[in-house]
């Protein structure tokens, strides 16, 4: 992964509301703190989900890492004709 990768935590505070244009703009991947707030789910629950096997939305394990692919948040909130650009 390059250093420029989009995974890092969003901006955005945990009560704004996320658009399907702005979950697109996250990349390929992102990270679980990411789209827990996409999801509304608090940050300590979404990594229990993780570990278990639980989270929403496909999530990969890469070394000490979760990673939760766009593509399947986007197919979550409906737009998975929309592909990230």
């Amino acid at each position: 992964m390059t250093p420029n990768a989009k995974v890092g935590p969003s901006s955005v505070g945990f009560d704004e509301v996320w658009s399907v244009e702005r979950v697109k703009s996250l990349g390929v991947m992102t990270n679980v703190e990411t789209a827990a707030q996409i999801l509304g789910i608090g940050r300590t629950v979404a990594y229990r989900l993780a570990k278990d096997g639980d989270f929403p939305v496909q999530v990969l394990r890469i070394g000490h890492s979760y990673r939760v692919p766009v593509l399947r948040l986007l197919e979550l909130l409906g737009a998975e004709s929309e592909r990230p650009e």
